[in-house]
């Protein structure tokens, strides 16, 4: 198989760190930290992304908030078990930061602030819907893989035509997507009748592609 990781996860967000960073966990003597980032919407609404990040990369300088940084890496998940339950756990795992100049600042509000470009599989029946306003929207989870024999599950939103194209999609399709990370909040209900805000995570996609992978081999050989 013909994988390169790199280019089968791959994003760039431009924002400005928003919390003090947190340790998250600890892997063969390294350690990792996890620190939110707020990306402007062209709209002028923001999303906040969780970043994980190695302590490696922030040796020389220390993360603060208000910090504006170009982060370069990957979109990944992983499973957490509450209460005997299994939650995904959505973050963007840092490869690169890059501290911005106020010059650097200005010219990158010009750029493209937030792109993540994923190339997996459907691994569930996408799920077509419409707003009461008539909106049409297809949820859809991808499967990314990684190293090691790893995946990452990632959920992601089409609209318009990409949803109704998608409705149609079978599972195990191979498909490039290209789009944005965001944030949103919703209420969680739970059987004693409380409610608990939380904020999912998916990307919202601008464009969508079957990948042919019969071509594919053929460029290998």
């Amino acid at each position: 198989m013909n994988t390169n990781y790199l280019e089968n996860n791959h994003l760039v967000l431009v924002g400005k760190i928003t919390s003090d960073k947190k340790f998250s966990h600890e892997i063969y003597g390294e350690s990792f930290y996890i620190f939110d980032l707020e990306v402007p919407r062209l709209s002028g609404n923001s999303d906040i992304i969780p970043i994980t990040i190695s302590e490696r990369l922030i040796l020389e300088k220390e993360l603060e908030i208000g910090d504006k940084v170009a982060i370069e890496g990957q979109f990944r998940s992983y499973n957490s078990y509450e209460n005997e339950k299994n939650r995904l756990i959505l973050t963007v795992f840092a490869k690169d930061i890059k501290y911005l100049s106020q010059e650097e600042e200005e010219d990158s509000s010009q750029k493209v602030s937030n792109e993540v470009t994923l190339v997996g599989y459907i691994c569930k029946k996408p799920i077509y819907r419409q707003t009461p306003f008539g909106r049409e929207i297809s949820d859809i989870l991808l499967a990314v893989n990684r190293a090691y024999n790893k995946s990452d599950y990632i959920p992601a939103i089409a609209w318009g035509r990409n949803a109704r194209f998608c409705q149609n999609i079978e599972v195990g399709t191979k498909v490039k997507i290209t789009g944005r990370v965001q944030s949103r909040n919703y209420e969680k209900k739970f059987e004693d009748g409380t409610t608990q805000t939380r904020t999912a995570y998916e990307v919202s996609i601008s464009s969508l592609e079957i990948v042919n992978e019969e071509e594919e081999n053929k460029e290998v050989i």
